[in-house]
């Protein structure tokens, strides 16, 4: 099955493999958040951190189970920690080894989405990005105006490397859908 393919390309570090699972899973996981939280900023966070958990620890997947219900597991653990974070009143991030050796799910080799988006002139596509959620102008505005690594846009924007890496997927993907929308 496609699917099982692309879970054991991504365990080997494939980054087309990480790109098709994410979008695959992303709107039965946001969705899924969305009914619980029904706020869709935290279901977009928790679906962001749910990824990149996933794919931290994607080595550890277990094949009898289906992909989206162990990510569904991870998404609901990871609404837990953010409801206890929120109880505990305590906002300390805790960064831990899997985030400095965060997957590299940056890979230099550009996408359809990276082609597709730098075809576009300047000022159509700034008129584009304003189309998208400000965390995601954020981050597109870091790595492609200011010419930020994802370590230096994970500093300024205080959020483990793995988020970024995520968020910025799901830019180029969000903001290469207006493009062809456009077209």
């Amino acid at each position: 099955m496609e699917i099982n393919k692309q879970i054991e390309k991504a365990k080997k570090g494939d980054q087309v493999a990480f790109t098709f699972l994410l979008d695959f899973y992303w709107n039965e996981v946001y969705g899924f958040m969305l009914k619980r939280t029904e706020n869709e900023t935290n279901a977009e966070d928790i679906t962001i951190e749910t990824f990149s958990k996933a794919f931290d620890k994607i080595s550890s997947y277990n094949p009898e189970f289906q992909f989206n219900t162990w990510l569904i597991a991870i998404a609901k653990n990871v609404h837990i920690d953010l409801l206890r974070k929120k109880k505990s009143g305590l906002f300390i991030e805790i960064t831990d080894d899997e985030n400095q050796q965060a997957y590299n799910i940056a890979d230099t080799t550009p996408s359809a989405e990276d082609e597709l988006i730098t075809e576009q002139n300047l000022s159509q596509l700034l008129q584009f990005i304003k189309e998208l959620k400000p965390h995601y102008q954020e981050v597109i505005q870091l790595r492609y105006f200011q010419e930020m690594s994802y370590q230096e846009i994970a500093s300024k924007i205080d959020e483990p490397l793995s988020n970024v890496k995520i968020k910025l997927l799901r830019a180029k993907k969000l903001l290469a859908e207006i493009i062809q929308d456009k077209r």
